[in-house]
């Protein structure tokens, strides 16, 4: 079915840089008229496409994202390439996504590790996150727990995690109005918000995962270009082997600590 063309001017006007495109969404995600009516309508009221539509596409994997979630962005994919590249075969990986937002990383990750490879635990603060993290991880076997940090983990994982994943919030606290507003409005602070620097959560994760990693399991984690130095500071400081990569294309930075005591 063709696109309407006052959808595709609708999107445009309202500053969609992809009408074209998110209007084919749109149209084929909407179970009615009226559905469509009121999904372009949040759309045009600045609502991230992944939120009215209720999925984004991630590392090959389909997630679904709940209104108010953290929107998995694209350069993570990066994040979950080097997990992929750095999980132990032979066995059954034990993964931990922290502050996991959808779980869109953890469940990219198992799915590229085939499934039952690996034993998956998700965990975030937010109850929101916690609720849409379960729709995408239960399938695949995972569970996902609520609370702060390691805090929210089964006590049993101390010293069995072979891929801990934690894409922590890292905007310095006075550039968070300085986001787009789709992320300013439509996502949870508690997503957004570093601290003064952007990396105090990072500091709290790396601070507990030599407790938590297994021998030569590594952590991984997502910075800006600009406080790489900085986050490898923070991981070698408790001890990890640290390595900082960087993909140009999706502009994107990781940082990886390896426990190798």
């Amino acid at each position: 079915m063709p696109v309407p063309h006052d959808i595709v001017t609708t999107l445009r006007a309202a500053g969609c840089v992809f009408a074209e495109d998110e209007a084919e969404l749109l149209l084929a995600s909407a179970r009615s008229p009226a559905d469509l009516d009121a999904m372009v309508a949040r759309r045009v009221l600045g609502h991230p496409l992944e939120h009215v539509l209720g999925w984004a596409c991630f590392g090959g994997v389909r997630v679904a994202v709940d209104a108010g979630v953290f929107v998995p962005r694209r350069r993570t994919e990066f994040l979950v390439e080097r997990a992929t590249a750095l999980a132990p075969r032979g066995g059954r990986a034990v993964v931990v996504d922290l502050c996991c937002g959808t779980g869109a990383l953890g469940a990219a990750l198992v799915t590229a590790l085939d499934g039952g490879a690996a034993e998956l635990h998700a965990a975030d603060i937010d109850p929101a996150a916690v609720r849409c993290a379960r729709r995408n991880v239960a399938p695949l076997g995972g569970l996902v727990h609520e609370g702060d940090l390691y805090a929210a983990l089964p006590a049993g994982l101390r010293g069995r995690v072979d891929v801990l994943l934690a894409n922590v919030p890292y905007v310095p606290t006075g550039e968070v109005g300085l986001l787009p507003q789709e992320a300013r409005l439509h996502e949870a602070l508690v997503a957004l918000d570093g601290g003064a620097d952007g990396l105090d959560v990072l500091r709290r994760v790396a601070a507990g995962a030599g407790r938590w990693l297994a021998p030569s399991g590594v952590l991984l984690s997502e910075t800006s270009g600009r406080q790489a130095d900085a986050a490898a500071r923070v991981l070698a400081d408790v001890g990890l082997t640290v390595r900082v990569e960087t993909d140009e294309e999706l502009y994107a930075t990781v940082v990886t600590g390896t426990r190798t005591d």
